[in-house]
């Protein structure tokens, strides 16, 4: 991309700029996610924390500290596209497997059940993982619902 060029979209619609300016940008998807090696392929879903054979594994132990977030399905930005791993997101709207009954609004953190968030509104800042934004009211067996991932 060179000064005084027109921007040119590929047959898939892309096109590469160095600095965009713009009064609004809009996005299909709700979540920001960066990538980060995972020692396994996880579900969309699933609750990862800091840990594992590589850079993040999936939670096992109840109101972890080392919770990173949750992976996501349809990233609405990318950040280290070029790495390898899976996208997690870090911050905004995901659908995440919870277990355990959940209300609209009931802070969630890491469960021991693999993979999961569960409710703990008393938790500790640095172990909360989101809101809930769906709700899992009877909590038999593991759901998922969609939360707003947001780190406190």
């Amino acid at each position: 991309i060179t000064a005084s060029k027109a921007v040119v979209r590929d047959g898939s619609g892309n096109f590469a700029a160095g600095t965009i300016t713009a009064t609004a940008t809009q996005a299909q998807y709700a979540d920001l996610a960066e990538k980060y090696e995972s020692d396994s392929e996880y579900e969309p879903g699933t609750v990862v924390v800091f840990g594992g054979e590589k850079e993040v594994t999936a939670c096992d132990m109840q109101g972890s500290h080392a919770v990173v977030g949750v992976i996501s399905t349809d990233p609405a930005y990318m950040m280290n596209s070029e790495a390898e791993g899976q996208y997690v997101a870090l911050t905004g709207r995901v659908p995440c497997k919870v277990t355990g009954p959940v209300a609209k609004g009931d802070l969630l953190v890491c469960s021991a059940e693999s993979g999961h968030a569960e409710v703990n509104n008393e938790a500790k800042p640095g172990t909360i993982l989101g809101k809930a934004i769906g709700e899992w009211p009877e909590g038999e067996g593991p759901g998922i619902i969609e939360v707003l991932v947001s780190l406190m």
